[in-house]
């Protein structure tokens, strides 16, 4: 009986602190959409969402200009693109919530890719000045001006790409460069891209290459040409051909889909061969990405008694990878893929178009009409 009263007891205690958790969470979860701009603050316009919703809930609106710490700089932004979790994050869905707010966004400004001009630094920082032409990563992208830290992922544009093409590179390329350093690929290594020709997919692709591996995408019929544009030595048609069935053996599965059972994916493997869980699909059609979740983080524990790896990461943002990217596009061996480019105007219409699923490449919004 004395057992039975604590069971009972413990199960009423562990109840009651999920209940003011989650009340607590509810209230907490607020945003700075209801601040007024101080007087004589300047000002500029960035895209916020103070609510979740459909893609309408996105706003152009005018917001306090930020003003450059001692250690940052103060970016005129030109472009920024979307990614999939932008997309994602303004929805109504449980799921979103748990991570970034109970009851509204906490952090009411979206994107994260940006690409511009520098126009202001701080006093301690000197590698770089106004005028130079920048891309990177920070949160609120989508914005006339962003403050970044100078240190943190933020690196020189070079001057053979423009700025729609830097700001698609960030996210994307950072996951794809550490996705395939996670599988340990080495020149000459026969390398599976399932999802090669979305943000990340083309990516991978070209950074594999430019590493020295054999590569075969997996893409559809319409995207088959543009896989082989951009370096595949083989194109699998998906809707035709099922890849996990081929007699072809692999050293590195970059699986950016996750749509394939644990041993579906070990029989394409070499014996050592590594599956890199670099993502779960399209975030647009949010219909089996649970389950495609689960799956990724069983994959990894169940490869522990296999001799193939699972290998799962999280992305990074540094300035020595972005600086590899940088170079890697200096030298000609990355391109940035773009389905479509949209004025800040339209920043609903591209996240509409993002959660329809199976975008080519990047979206990118130009956040200045100077291009």
């Amino acid at each position: 009986m004395k057992l039975k009263r604590i069971l009972k007891w413990s199960a009423a205690a562990i109840l009651l602190a999920v209940v003011t958790t989650t009340f607590v969470a509810y209230w907490r979860s607020t945003n700075d959409c209801g601040r007024s701009i101080p007087a004589g603050a300047e000002r500029m316009k960035a895209i916020r969402f103070c609510e979740y919703g459909p893609p309408d809930v996105l706003k152009l609106e005018e917001i306090e200009k930020p003003v450059p710490n001692d250690n940052e700089v103060l970016v005129n932004v030109r472009a920024a693109s979307l990614n999939s979790l932008e997309a994602a994050i303004i929805r109504d869905l449980w799921v979103i919530r748990l991570m970034s707010g109970v009851r509204k966004p906490k952090v009411a400004r979206l994107g994260r890719d940006f690409a511009g001009v520098v126009e202001a630094v701080g006093k301690s920082v000197t590698e770089f000045k106004a005028g130079d032409e920048v891309f990177g990563v920070k949160w609120g992208a989508l914005a006339e001006y962003i403050c970044v830290q100078s240190h943190r992922a933020v690196v020189l544009k070079p001057a053979n790409i423009n700025f729609e093409q830097a700001a698609a590179v960030p996210v994307a390329g950072l996951t794809a460069l550490q996705g395939l350093r996670k599988g340990n690929i080495q020149p000459g290594q026969k390398v599976l891209i399932n999802g090669a020709s979305g943000g990340v997919g083309t990516f991978a692709l070209q950074i594999a290459k430019a590493l020295g591996a054999e590569v075969a995408a997996v893409c559809s019929t319409r995207n088959a040409e543009q896989a082989r544009s951009i370096g595949a030595d083989h194109v699998i048609d998906y809707t035709k051909e099922d890849f996990t069935k081929s007699d072809q053996r692999y050293d590195v599965l970059f699986d950016n889909v996750g749509n394939r059972s644990f041993s579906e994916r070990r029989q394409i493997l070499k014996p050592h061969g590594i599956c890199v869980l670099a993502g779960i699909g399209s975030m647009g059609a949010i219909d089996d990405s649970l389950s495609r979740i689960a799956s990724t983080f069983t994959a990894s524990l169940r490869s522990r008694f296999v001799e193939q790896k699972f290998e799962r990461y999280t992305t990074t943002f540094n300035k020595a990878d972005l600086a590899f990217l940088r170079d890697l596009m200096a030298e000609g061996k990355l391109t940035p893929v773009m389905e479509k480019t949209y004025p800040v105007t339209e920043t609903a219409a591209a996240v509409r178009y993002i959660q329809q699923g199976h975008v080519r490449g990047k979206i990118v919004i130009n956040v200045t009409s100077d291009q």
